[in-house]
């Protein structure tokens, strides 16, 4: 089983989000939508497929993913936006050709949310991570778009985006263990965590573009919002912290590893 996990705040995309997994999963799911500390306007969807967690406060985006973690009862976990599009089967490609050690992300297209339609822009598969100056002050870790092998369906990535994962529940367990909110903060740089954890623990970020998903273009406007005030309003502290705990690891091992 796949455990499908969208922390959710907000966003009036949702169930057409639920409704995008329902109508292309081909084998068995759950659905554990995570309401962080709200409650979507009526009526609930009432599926099997479907199940729902309420927060009793407004969290934050890491501790709802986490939350949805510890009652997943999947093989494999799988975590989404709530204004993604998914290709048919993607539940079954993406999990079928999966190793014990990987973290899955599938190719990325640009979502038309008010059309529900792929935007006629070329996809995005792979990714680097590079350190980026926001400021004079601040630099933070980002993942940019950067050329891949397009002979190779599945190959391995330095970044992704965030917008969807999937791996091993076993990975999760092992590796990952839960989200950490202390120095992070509660809503971003979830990937980047997670993938130089997995890198420590000898794992690969991999791209499998023989399925995929498409993620709201961010031309359209905002609809939805992460509700907690833990974070600064620019994230700067966040953002520093993830450098305080990673940039040695990533210039001697990362950098020269991916020739940098």
């Amino acid at each position: 089983m796949l455990s499908i996990i969208i922390p959710s705040y907000k966003d009036p995309y949702l169930w057409k989000t639920i409704d995008s997994i329902l109508q292309n999963a081909r084998g068995e799911i759950e659905i554990i939508a995570v309401f962080d500390g709200y409650w979507p306007p009526a009526p609930i969807l009432e599926e099997p497929r479907v199940r729902y967690i309420h927060l009793g406060r407004n969290r934050g985006m890491r501790r709802a993913i986490n939350a949805g973690v510890d009652i997943a009862r999947g093989e494999f976990i799988m975590r989404t936006d709530e204004h993604c599009a998914f290709g048919p089967g993607f539940d079954v490609i993406l999990t079928s050709e999966c190793e014990p050690n990987w973290i899955v992300t599938p190719r990325r297209y640009f979502l038309d949310p008010v059309k529900w339609e792929i935007m006629n822009i070329p996809p995005v598969d792979h990714m680097k991570l590079k350190i980026q100056r926001v400021n004079e002050r601040v630099r933070k870790f980002t993942g940019v778009e950067a050329p891949g092998d397009d002979s190779q369906p599945i190959q391995e990535s330095m970044a992704m985006q965030g917008s969807c994962w999937m791996m091993p529940r076993s990975w999760w367990d092992k590796v990952i263990v839960e989200l950490q909110n202390e120095g992070y903060g509660p809503h971003y740089q979830d990937s980047h965590e997670m993938v130089f954890k997995t890198w420590q623990a000898g794992g690969k970020l991999m791209v499998n573009k023989k399925t995929w998903h498409a993620h709201k273009h961010r031309s359209f406007p905002r609809t939805h919002n992460n509700g907690t005030t833990e974070n600064p309003s620019n994230n700067e502290a966040c953002w520093t912290y993830a450098l305080s705990v990673w940039e040695e690891y990533y210039n001697k091992e990362i950098k020269p590893k991916w020739g940098m």
